[in-house]
């Protein structure tokens, strides 16, 4: 019998399969696509990826952790800021990045997850600590990204070379403004999740959370310097993109290494 996830499943893919195609084909031959249409597709497949996701995420004992389903989450939740920063800066091309991430998220979510990763002792404040930790490692993972392309975008105009991906590309002040639109996104995100933490966690060095704690609030202080810096001394291009590698490699720092100090130096 055909499960109800699986038909959910099934039809987002048909809606990001159908959105990818159909804007892909519309920027090759340039072509301006309907952005109301593009919206709905992906709409609708977001709605139907969301409810795949409550059916793996939430569970009588509380929310589902397991790798998988956060890789699910995460990828859905990198498609619709995508889709929504796209109704105000002229970036709908990037969503052509997004799309196939969303989509194996969700194969992956849906096929691999297992119900085993659930906290016992939880509370509400913890999940939203949880949640809101892993929107802000989304969001920030995405301006990384983000600053990446610009990198390259910047070297490829510099040179004045013309490929393919190149041309298919917002222009590069769109590409900075959305880089920003990331970066304030994610700081809110996480300040939201520090603030959680710091209010719901009793005993930092109990829970082996210290490490990762500080190496938190350093990258937080980055990205803040950051926004400071581009809205009260104009800064952008390569000192942008390099405070934001900067500002995510401390975080992936404190979320990796606590993982590898926990797991494998002191066997949690």
């Amino acid at each position: 019998m055909i499960s109800l996830p699986l038909v959910y499943t099934i039809l987002a893919l048909v809606a990001y399969t159908s959105s990818f195609w159909y804007l892909f084909i519309h920027l090759m031959s340039k072509r301006d696509p309907n952005h109301w249409f593009i919206g709905l597709l992906l709409g609708l497949g977001l709605l139907l990826h969301g409810a795949v996701l409550y059916n793996d995420m939430l569970t009588p004992l509380g929310i589902n952790y397991d790798v998988f389903v956060l890789m699910s989450f995460t990828s859905g939740l990198m498609l619709l800021l995508s889709l929504l920063f796209s109704t105000f800066r002229p970036i709908l091309a990037l969503n052509l990045l997004g799309i196939p991430v969303a989509a194996t998220g969700l194969i992956l979510g849906f096929a691999l997850s297992k119900q085993n990763q659930i906290i016992e002792q939880h509370s509400l404040g913890l999940d939203i600590h949880i949640i809101l930790s892993l929107s802000a490692y989304a969001v920030l993972l995405m301006a990384t990204i983000q600053a990446v392309i610009l990198w390259f975008q910047n070297r490829e105009l510099k040179n004045k070379t013309k490929r393919l991906w190149v041309n298919l590309l917002p222009s590069f002040q769109a590409m900075e403004s959305l880089l920003f639109d990331l970066i304030i996104t994610g700081f809110i995100l996480l300040t939201l999740a520090l603030g959680f933490g710091f209010f719901t966690i009793e005993d930092f060095f109990a829970q082996h959370l210290a490490h990762k704690t500080a190496f938190s609030i350093i990258s937080w202080f980055v990205y803040g310097s950051l926004l400071i810096g581009h809205y009260q001394f104009g800064w952008r291009g390569q000192k942008a993109i390099r405070f934001t590698l900067i500002g995510f490699f401390l975080l992936a720092v404190g979320f990796i290494g606590s993982k590898f100090v926990l797991e494998m130096v002191l066997g949690k």
